[in-house]
C-alpha cells in the first residue's frame, strides 16, 4: 500500500530545524522504514522517520517524528535551513 501527505515549513528554529505542518495525527501511520522518502522544497531528500534518539551522524539530513509534535527536518549537527537553503512556506511531501 502507497500513501502520500503534503505539506509546508510553517517555522524555522534557532538551530535551524524546519517545523512542518504535518500533525501527530497525519505522521502516525507512515511507515519508519527506508521505503519512506522526504522531500523538501523539491530538491532535497531524506529517506525514513526517526525519534529524537536517532543515532545518526553529523551532517546527516532527517526527519523526525515523535511525540505530539509536528514532523521535523533536522540536520545534525548543523542548521538544516542554512545548509538546504529552505524558508517558510517550503513544501514538504511524504510518500511511502
Amino acid at each position: 500500500m502507497s500513501g502520500r501527505i503534503e505539506g509546508i515549513v510553517v517555522e524555522i528554529t534557532s538551530d535551524g530545524d524546519l517545523i512542518t505542518d504535518i500533525s501527530p495525527q497525519s505522521w502516525n501511520s507512515i511507515p519508519r522504514s527506508t521505503d519512506t522518502r522526504v522531500l523538501i522544497d523539491g530538491e532535497h531528500e531524506t529517506l525514513g522517520l526517526f525519534d529524537s534518539n536517532h543515532q545518526q551522524p553529523s551532517m546527516t539530513l532527517i526527519a523526525i517524528a515523535e511525540g505530539e509534535a509536528p514532523l521535523k527536518v533536522h540536520l545534525v549537527s548543523d542548521s538544516a535551513a542554512m545548509m538546504l537553503g529552505v524558508r517558510i512556506g517550503a513544501p514538504i511531501d511524504i510518500r511511502w
